[in-house]
């Protein structure tokens, strides 16, 4: 059963029923987002509550779609549009999510990342800093993203490794992945945005 949408004393996600307050491009991105590739095949995580109201950062979305509508389009280009794999996409969001202490994130991408064949071990080595990769590539998603999370570049040393490990092109995707996930935690901390009410973390 999915859970109940959160809740906070600064803002509560909008049910279906209650967009019509929004106005129309309020409603033409809830569908956006409820019938995109987020919403088709089998979901780790539940997109939305039983009322239909948005769980995460999408619901914020629906405040300002001009900004929150080309937002979701750029999440959803890295996770079905990058040339990074599923693996390394999801420990790259993961180490982002720890590095940020993103609850949602953390709950979310954990859910992602077994189902496309990571183990609790790998994942919680992702969450406690100590990932170390089946190979290379895998070692540095890890470990940029919670260095670009910290530090926001990376000196010559650093930027000549990863290129020559990833890339210029993955390289550029990776870190726009770490730009998207720390903006989507940002704006969960200001709105007091955190796990569905009725899930097993929430609840623990």
């Amino acid at each position: 059963m999915a859970g109940a949408a959160v809740t906070s004393g600064r803002f509560r996600s909008p049910r279906p029923d209650e967009l019509g307050r929004l106005g129309p491009e309020a409603r033409r991105l809830y569908d956006a987002l409820t019938s995109g590739p987020r919403a088709t095949g089998e979901q780790p995580f539940p997109l939305t509550d039983a009322d239909g109201a948005l769980h995460g950062p999408f619901g914020l979305m629906l405040l300002q779609p001009g900004v929150g509508g080309p937002l979701q389009e750029l999440g959803a280009a890295i996770r079905y549009q990058g040339e990074l794999t599923a693996r390394e996409r999801e420990i790259a969001i993961l180490a982002v999510a720890a590095a940020t202490g993103s609850g949602f994130e953390a709950w979310a991408h954990a859910r992602v990342a077994a189902a496309i064949g990571m183990d609790a071990a790998e994942i919680a080595a992702v969450a406690d800093g100590t990932f170390a990769g089946a190979d290379e590539r895998e070692r540095l998603c890890h470990d940029l993203a919670r260095r670009l999370v910290h530090e926001r570049t990376l000196d010559d040393a650093g930027f000549e490794q990863a290129s020559a490990a990833l890339g210029r092109a993955d390289l550029l995707e990776l870190v726009v992945l770490v730009g998207y996930y720390a903006t989507l935690a940002l704006m969960m901390d200001v709105f007091d945005v955190g796990l569905p009410d009725e899930s097993p973390v929430a609840d623990e």
